[in-house]
């Protein structure tokens, strides 16, 4: 190469840290999506099965929307979905206890089902009274997570979960927000609590899977590499 003349700069290479950070952070948001869409689906659902069956009211005038459901009904349940489904393998993560217990597809969608069934239970099985209600639903829930999760931070997620969940929807029900039909615990369903806990069970569960199928796809890309 003659004096004077400059080698062209050819395109840099990340090294190797930004590119698995680049990497880990598309994977986290695309992860959040997918369990936020996840989340709004089965609010859909969920809250059309309980609407039909008179077990919650909205006013009038915000039933307009579709499945009859509040607007901000799907997107708070899609957020709080992602942000369960994310905080789960990161708090394994943190104790060092990875999850491996039945991690498999067909696992989760039939944690999945179970979920829906213990919420249909909820809206169509008709007790002789809300602590019979109560106390079955709180053996469907603890026995899923007995079925699906068995570890010791998923259940007390879970039960932090329940918590938080059942103390935002008390203010809400509080300020006029909605309501529930024959409140038993100051004002809602004694069995919410169950449901709650059973949903972050499912989400957890679906977000590990989730996180484990992101470790096999940077495992598999590190290999080929």
């Amino acid at each position: 190469m003659a004096e004077g003349e400059t080698e062209s700069p050819g395109p840099k290479k990340r090294g190797p840290y930004i590119s698995s950070v680049t990497s880990r952070s598309v994977n986290l948001m695309i992860r959040g999506v997918v369990l936020f869409f996840i989340g709004v689906f089965l609010a859909l659902v969920l809250n059309l099965l309980q609407i039909q069956r008179n077990v919650t009211l909205f006013p009038p005038d915000v039933i307009a929307s579709i499945f009859s459901s509040a607007w901000w009904v799907p997107p708070c349940c899609g957020t709080a979905s992602a942000v369960i489904g994310l905080l789960y393998p990161c708090i394994d993560r943190h104790l060092g206890e990875p999850h491996k217990f039945k991690r498999e597809w067909s696992s989760v969608m039939r944690c999945v089902a179970v979920f829906v069934g213990i919420n249909h239970a909820s809206a169509k099985v008709d007790f002789d009274n809300n602590i019979q209600l109560s106390l079955t639903l709180a053996a469907l829930s603890i026995g899923l997570w007995w079925t699906f999760d068995r570890s010791r931070s998923g259940f007390g997620l879970g039960v932090g979960i329940a918590f938080l969940a059942t103390v935002v929807t008390q203010l809400l029900v509080y300020n006029g927000v909605y309501q529930y039909t024959s409140p038993d615990f100051l004002y809602v369903r004694s069995w919410l609590p169950c449901i709650f806990f059973a949903g972050g069970i499912t989400m957890g569960n679906i977000g590990r899977q989730l996180a484990m199928y992101e470790c096999k796809v940077i495992a598999e890309k590190s290999h080929q590499e």
